[in-house]
């Protein structure tokens, strides 16, 4: 591959990238909900909601989910899917099925058609929950698997349902730490709940906070440090705190017979366009600059069609990183194009020819979202050493209530709430 030269020279600072590793947040550690990744010939899975940012699988038992993905092979199989209740953690509860779902908690996925007009053929697959066979009957966690002919897991994916028993104020601020000032967001918040009554709130109610929803994100195990009344406060700090990150970087394939953003040329390859976008350089050690961003989801659009679920193509999209080789640790592809998960399609091989990183990984057309995370040593996630923290960074935080009073068979959740530091208070 040839190297698409960067807007300009950087020299990688090796002591200060090894003190972001060291920095790198705990939640990474903290029960992150493993999930069955899909075979190579499904792609572009997408769980959206009804409800706020469609991005973020949360709705009331009202709301609606949506699932869609694609397979490669074209061949219109039948697959089905099963949702299971599950506790905050990702594992079944003790339930029942009839307990939680209405109606068949396995079914036939029958919603699918065929691509039109594109040079890489699929099938692709829609399900909306609920739907005539299935209905939600309590919240809580639920692991949505699909399976194929031979009862074999293909993907799992997880959603939450919640009951607005509860109502949730989210506040984000600088951290008040003077050594992470800069580079870390704290997340408060409060748990208000008038006409409810929670006996014992420091052991009935487990609130769990997500930065843009990333399951390896995420802070657990907070009890109220106050109690007035019907309302819980959490006003920690450093117990709260999150890496600010820096703004997704993104590209856009809308049109892939002409460049666009972040794509530097496109090529007619054996099969398929390879779309080559512009070599990135860290952005640790620079001054922080606002990129608006989706906090690393996508959007599937083809500018030349209309119906893009079927017409958006796919093509090679060609990643390349201008950092020398990191000897024991390894760089990937980060972001919602394959839910946040770290995976030999998106993980970067070090070209020492070039002297840089790259990666070829087979995406739709559309708004893609991406940043780089480097996997250590100690198998934690760092996002702080190519792309840097920054205060500033505006992220998107959700706070989930769960609340296991006491002699029930499993936990509910009563509350959801969401807050972004775009308008972080000082």
């Amino acid at each position: 591959m040839s190297k698409v030269p960067s807007q300009k020279l950087f020299v990688f600072p090796i002591i200060l990238t090894v003190l972001f590793s060291l920095l790198s947040s705990f939640t990474n550690a903290l029960f992150p909900q493993a999930i069955v990744l899909p075979p190579e010939y499904i792609k572009t899975v997408q769980l959206t909601s009804s409800e706020g940012n469609g991005f973020v699988p949360v709705i009331q038992k009202t709301g609606q989910i949506q699932l869609t993905f694609d397979d490669l092979q074209a061949d219109e199989k039948d697959y089905y899917y099963l949702i299971e209740h599950c506790d905050p953690w990702g594992e079944n509860s003790d339930l029942l099925p009839t307990e939680y779902i209405r109606g068949y908690e396995k079914e036939q996925i029958r919603d699918y058609e065929n691509s039109f007009n594109t040079l890489q053929f699929y099938t692709h697959y829609r399900l909306t929950i609920p739907n005539e066979q299935t209905q939600i009957l309590i919240s809580g966690n639920y692991r949505l698997s699909i399976y194929n002919d031979d009862e074999e897991v293909m993907f799992t994916r997880y959603f939450v349902v919640y009951e607005p028993l509860t109502t949730v104020g989210i506040s984000v601020h600088q951290s008040r730490d003077v050594k992470f000032i800069d580079s870390q967001q704290s997340v408060q918040f409060s748990i208000n709940h008038p006409g409810m009554t929670i006996n014992n709130p420091q052991e009935e109610i487990y609130p769990i906070i997500y930065q843009n929803f990333d399951a390896s994100n995420r802070i657990v195990g907070l009890k109220p440090q106050f109690i007035r009344g019907d309302q819980l406060l959490y006003k920690y700090d450093k117990e709260t705190a999150f890496w600010g990150g820096n703004e997704f970087l993104n590209f856009d394939t809308k049109d892939l017979l002409m460049t666009n953003m972040n794509v530097a040329s496109v090529v007619s390859g054996k099969d398929l366009y390879e779309s080559i976008l512009y070599t990135d350089i860290p952005r640790a050690f620079d001054t922080y600059t606002y990129y608006p961003d989706a906090n690393g989801n996508f959007v599937i659009r083809n500018a030349r069609a209309d119906n893009s679920n079927i017409e958006a193509d796919y093509s090679w999209v060609n990643f390349t990183l201008d950092v020398p080789e990191m000897m024991g640790q390894q760089i990937y592809v980060y972001g919602g194009f394959n839910n946040f998960q770290l995976t030999d399609e998106n993980r970067m091989t070090f070209n020492p020819i070039m002297n840089l990183y790259e990666a070829k990984i087979l995406m739709k057309q559309g708004f893609h979202n991406y940043n780089y995370v480097v996997l250590n040593q100690d198998n934690n996630i760092d996002r702080t050493a190519i792309n840097g923290s920054f205060d500033e960074t505006e992220n998107e935080y959700q706070v989930l209530v769960y609340y296991f009073k006491f002699g029930s068979k499993y936990a509910k959740v009563i509350g959801y709430g969401t807050g972004s530091s775009r308008n972080m208070g000082q």
